[in-house]
């Protein structure tokens, strides 16, 4: 019964009065980017727009969208859940509510949302709820939170059209992903930050369905 239960704590959000109460200030971190330089908590270059997004584990998902031509700076952590300022390992627990991102700071004059948004969808299984792979628990979970509500309906579009292009494919699953406006977004641990630049042989759970989507 203990795995059992310990298993339902992780795969279930926790209600906000549930939660882990967190910290009043911020977890430290990097102060710039290991690959760029560029700081990770800005100030970003005017006209510049951010997305969240969450893949699974953030380590390889953060190396394939800093990589993306136009991403000016990215940034592992935690958004979607209720405890402030919380710790890798306080997510881990599934008593947060939060769920493993990637901050992605865009310009939007050389890339469009929807071509990050296409990136995403094909680089992850986005039918697969509180989990990635082997990686189980709602820090796990398929998410994108955005600004603003056109931004939001572009990302309710590519869901749309990766669903069909799913079934198209012959998968009968349905996209779990959350789709939100971002809420509060805390910075992962310096260790976290550009795990796979500063440590390339390391774990990487981006395993993606094979299905390509149709937008961007």
């Amino acid at each position: 019964m203990f795995l059992i239960d310990m298993f339902n704590k992780k795969t279930a959000m926790p209600a906000p009065e549930a939660a882990l109460p967190g910290r009043d200030e911020p977890v430290p971190t990097s102060a710039t980017h290991f690959v760029n330089g560029r700081p990770l908590k800005g100030p970003y270059p005017e006209g510049f727009r951010t997305v969240l997004l969450g893949m699974g584990c953030f380590w390889g998902a953060e190396r394939l969208l800093w990589q993306i031509p136009g991403v000016w700076v990215t940034a592992a952590g935690y958004a979607g859940g209720f405890t402030p300022n919380p710790t890798y390992h306080e997510t881990t627990t599934g008593l947060t509510g939060h769920t493993e991102v990637v901050l992605v700071v865009y310009d939007p004059a050389a890339v469009s949302l929807e071509t990050l948004l296409k990136a995403f969808f094909e680089a992850h299984d986005p039918t697969q709820g509180m989990r990635q792979g082997n990686d189980i628990g709602t820090t796990y979970r398929s998410a994108i939170y955005l600004g603003d509500e056109a931004d939001l309906e572009t990302a309710r579009r590519a869901r749309d059209v990766y669903q069909a292009a799913l079934h198209a494919a012959g998968r009968t699953d349905r996209i779990t992903t959350e789709i939100a406006a971002a809420g509060p977004f805390y910075f992962a641990e310096e260790v976290h930050q550009q795990y796979l630049a500063k440590n390339p042989g390391g774990y990487c759970g981006l395993r993606g369905t094979g299905v390509a989507c149709a937008i961007g």
